[in-house]
């Protein structure tokens, strides 16, 4: 028993010693092939040494044409009547506005038509206290004038009492001379006092009618401050109520208020919906004079100009094409991995079937060039300032530098191979890892 056990202590103490031993000389080509093709992706060329041993029945190949290229721009877009009318909410000052009433997508509407209506409760609220405040100030000014009035006929018969008392004096100083020198000088006195008073009572008359006015015209000011706050809440909410200014279909917007993940869709207004001052609420497409937009790549913005002709296919009117041109390009907008810019299209001769909204198809033609070398898109490589194509030699790709001439989405010219030259549609490499599937690093393991 004793010789059995220890036995069993060598055993377990090599186990030990066998078991990361063995972890190691099977993981360590793992690692190695993990960093070659870590290699691969960031120097695609710098690992080349040879040919790439990929059977070129593995990879889809095409060939080199030569021709004439009409280069096209294709892309899906939205129908839109040109010149619309977009009803928004007015600037009225105040927080956000409920909507009351709003009518359905796709609603035809008349000339003058109620589109939507916004709650008017806080405007009506601003209405009846600014009509209050002008109702106080129309009394204010009435009060203001009566007052002066008042005081006006107050002055006037006070000079008409101090004139006749100075005639009165005068009257009396005429009988100086038959009277004793101290009663002369009595009525001598009397007169400059009542010329005095007469000329005091005058300037005071004139301090006080301008005062009087002065008076008047504060209270006339808060009067007409009044009348604008009134006008103004009637405005509002005049302006509130949103109505066609011309006939067709209601084009409810979407609601951008609120939170929204990327990607999602953002919905159309409904009732209740609240709206800030200056949003689209509802439009009103001309139907007839038609538009499309389309957002398009970044690498298209260089061969579109105003004035292209182009060929619309609308989803829902299937068999039958428009034709149209080029009517504006906007600024390229979006995140650096997938910029784009909005292009609108002019559609000529629509017909009575368009609606707003509906999804089409344009393509755009560009350029048509002649006798010249071209490939697909997906066949043109670059890296590390270099362009190049994977062309087959034998049964083996090699990569192979070319000239871009030019580029469209997708379709390039190309300069330096020939006529009918056999390249690869994909890399190689990418098709070499999707051959040795999830499974190649155990196959390297066990190898």
């Amino acid at each position: 028993m004793g010789r059995l056990i220890a036995c069993q202590k060598p055993m377990k103490t090599k186990l030990w010693i066998l078991i990361p031993v063995a972890l190691l000389i099977g993981v360590a080509p793992a690692i190695r092939l993990q960093r070659a093709q870590m290699n691969r992706l960031r120097h695609p060329m710098s690992w080349f040494s040879g040919p790439l041993s990929v059977s070129a029945s593995v990879v889809p190949t095409t060939s080199v044409k030569r021709g004439d290229l009409t280069l096209t721009v294709t892309a899906r877009g939205e129908l839109l009547g040109g010149h619309s009318e977009m009803l928004t909410a007015p600037m009225t000052g105040g927080s956000d506005m409920v909507i009351t009433i709003l009518r359905t997508p796709g609603e035809v509407v008349n000339p003058g038509d109620v589109v939507a209506q916004l709650d008017t409760t806080e405007q009506g609220f601003k209405l009846k206290e600014a009509e209050a405040d002008l109702a106080e100030a129309e009394q204010q000014v009435a009060q203001a004038q009566a007052e002066s009035d008042a005081k006006e006929e107050e002055d006037r018969y006070a000079l008409l009492q101090a004139k006749a008392d100075l005639r009165l004096a005068e009257l009396e100083a005429r009988r100086n001379e038959l009277l004793a020198a101290i009663v002369a000088r009595q009525n001598e006195l009397a007169v400059e006092a009542g010329r005095d008073r007469l000329r005091q009572i005058e300037q005071d008359l004139a301090n006080r009618k301008a005062t009087s006015q002065a008076s008047i015209l504060i209270q006339q000011e808060a009067r007409k401050k009044a009348q604008v706050k009134a006008d103004i809440a009637r405005k509002n909410i005049e302006m509130m109520t949103l109505r066609a200014r011309s006939g067709g279909y209601v084009a409810v917007q979407q609601n951008t208020n609120g939170m929204f993940m990327f990607g999602m869709q953002p919905p159309l207004f409904q009732l209740g919906d609240t709206v800030r001052a200056g949003m689209g609420v509802a439009q009103i497409p001309d139907l007839s004079n038609w538009e499309m937009t389309a957002r398009i790549g970044e690498l298209d913005r260089g061969h579109l100009s105003k004035g292209q002709p182009a060929e619309i296919s609308v989803i829902a009117i299937p068999g039958k094409r428009f034709g149209g041109q080029v009517k504006d390009l906007g600024g390229v907008s979006g995140p650096p991995w997938d910029r784009h810019f909005d292009c609108k299209i002019a559609i000529d001769k629509p017909s009575p079937e368009l609606r707003p909204g509906m999804s089409a198809m344009i393509v755009i033609t560009t350029e048509v060039l002649k006798n010249v070398l071209w490939i697909p898109a997906q066949a043109l490589f670059e890296s590390d300032g270099r362009t190049f194509v994977y062309a087959l030699n034998a049964d083996t790709f090699l990569p192979q530098d070319v000239k871009l001439a030019r580029r469209s989405e997708s379709q390039v010219v190309i300069e330096g191979l020939p006529e009918g030259r056999k390249i690869a549609l994909a890399s190689p490499d990418q098709q070499d890892k999707k051959k040795a599937g999830p499974g190649g690093a155990m196959k390297a393991m066990q190898k």
